[in-house]
């Protein structure tokens, strides 16, 4: 229902929604739309239902915390430190991540200015370097790390961040 109503009034999400063969409970697959994460946060927003009010609210207070870091970039540390701290890192681990991040953008930067281009050669490099002080591949590393591959946040696009996928307590 609400597919069609959002094709009646000309939204655009209709026509970005792809459709996809996903598997259901009974085994079979069927073609089924699928939105990437924005494209549902949009659709939430159109929901006229007062069960998607939370939701609604919750996308202003992220909005409204957005545009405060825009104007005070230090307050996403002070939540990136919160968030640590409520999946359970210790205050050691999330200063050494701050740090690392840190040394990291630096790095980075020095590259960049050096005319490394980011992307494939940013991966080649930091595979040398990560080979050079564990004996291992990134690949390997994280595969010995249990590991995941995902950004830090999502404008990093460069997978450089690593999601633990144990107990969280240790880098």
């Amino acid at each position: 229902m609400l597919k069609t109503r959002l094709k009646r009034e000309g939204s655009q999400l209709t026509t970005d929604c792809s459709q996809l063969k996903m598997q259901a409970a009974d085994g079979k697959f069927y073609i089924t739309d699928a939105a990437n994460t924005e494209q549902l946060l949009r659709l939430i927003q159109s929901i006229p239902s007062p069960k998607a009010e939370p939701f609604k609210l919750w996308l202003a207070q992220v909005g409204c915390e957005r545009i405060e870091e825009t104007e005070d970039p230090e307050l996403c540390f002070d939540r990136a430190m919160e968030t640590y701290m409520a999946k359970g890192y210790t205050k050691e681990w999330i200063n050494q991540r701050l740090k690392s991040i840190e040394v990291r953008k630096e790095l980075t930067d020095e590259w960049e200015k050096r005319g490394v281009k980011k992307g494939m050669d940013f991966a080649v490099l930091t595979d040398i370097i990560t080979k050079a002080w564990s004996g291992k591949s990134v690949k390997q590393y994280k595969k010995h790390k249990d590991l995941e591959r995902k950004p830090s946040r999502p404008h990093d696009q460069s997978g450089i961040g690593f999601k633990h996928a144990g107990s969280g307590n240790h880098p």
